[in-house]
This record gives C-alpha cells, sequence and structure tokens, in this order.
C-alpha cells in the first residue's frame, strides 16, 4: 500500500457507528436555531467531504442524497435542493480523494474551496429558479468559511 511522506503507520479504517455518529452531529449542528444567516457553514456538507475523501466505500452517494433529503425537509425548502447539491459535491470530493489526500491540510482546504462554492451555487440556482427569492451573493461567502473548517 502506498503510504504519504511523513507517514508512519498505516491507518485502520474508521469503525461505522463513529462515522454515522458524525454524520448524525452535523446534521444536528444544521438543525440548530442559530439564525440562520446565509454566509453560516454547512456543517453536513463539510463531514460529507471528509468521508467522501477517506471513505469513498462506505459514505458514497446515496448517504449524500438521503442526508441532503432530511436537510430539505428541515429548511422547508424545494424537495431535492440540499440532495443534489450535497450528491454533487460527494461525487467530486470522491473523485479527487486519492489526489486530495496527499496534499497538506490548508493545501486540501483550498482544492475544497470550488466544490464547497459549487455545492452553493447549485442551491441558489435550485432556490432561483423554483420561485424563491435571491438571498443576495452573500450566500457564497459559506464556501471559504467550510474550507476553513476542513482541517478541524
Amino acid at each position: 500500500m502506498i503510504m504519504r511522506p511523513g507517514q508512519e503507520q498505516l491507518l485502520l479504517p474508521a469503525k461505522p457507528v463513529f462515522m454515522w455518529g458524525s454524520l448524525l452531529a452535523a446534521v444536528l449542528l444544521n438543525m440548530m436555531p442559530l439564525g440562520r444567516l446565509p454566509w453560516m457553514p454547512d456543517f453536513l456538507a463539510v463531514v460529507l467531504v471528509f468521508w467522501g475523501a477517506h471513505q469513498p466505500a462506505r459514505i458514497g452517494l446515496g448517504a449524500a442524497f438521503a442526508f441532503g433529503l432530511v436537510m430539505d425537509v428541515h429548511e422547508s425548502s424545494l424537495l431535492g435542493q440540499h440532495a443534489l447539491s450535497y450528491a454533487t459535491l460527494s461525487f467530486f470530493a470522491i473523485v479527487i480523494h486519492r489526489r486530495l489526500l496527499w496534499y497538506r491540510l490548508s493545501a486540501q482546504a483550498l482544492q475544497l474551496v470550488p466544490l464547497f462554492l459549487l455545492s452553493r451555487v447549485i442551491e441558489l440556482a435550485i432556490r432561483i429558479v423554483g420561485g424563491g427569492i435571491f438571498p443576495g451573493w452573500i450566500t457564497l461567502l459559506g464556501a471559504p468559511i467550510e474550507a476553513l473548517l476542513w482541517p478541524l
């Protein structure tokens, strides 16, 4: 097995209980009544990208789509808005996972900004096409904030 530079031991796969527990915790963080400002980071998106990059065989498109539907129901948004956004985000995280893990955390965060930005643009486009109001370009500020959360 190829090891990253500086890595001294092979890591065992994460336990499924921990993986699903972290996803549930991210859903609960997203559901907290914090006023839901437009630039607020999407914690579930960050956790889905993390598990998509580190354990792509376990957390895939189906889980991302299902959690997206949960967020759609919670936010009373157009059904499928978050689901499509999270599925796209998860797909691209799985596509770049081999390349992404070779970089330092700061470089990984920089590479993930376009993914988080794409996720925000998809949600924004679906909201506008569905007849919703335009929340402003400040919504896109959530993408760099989500990338800053990546190393955590």
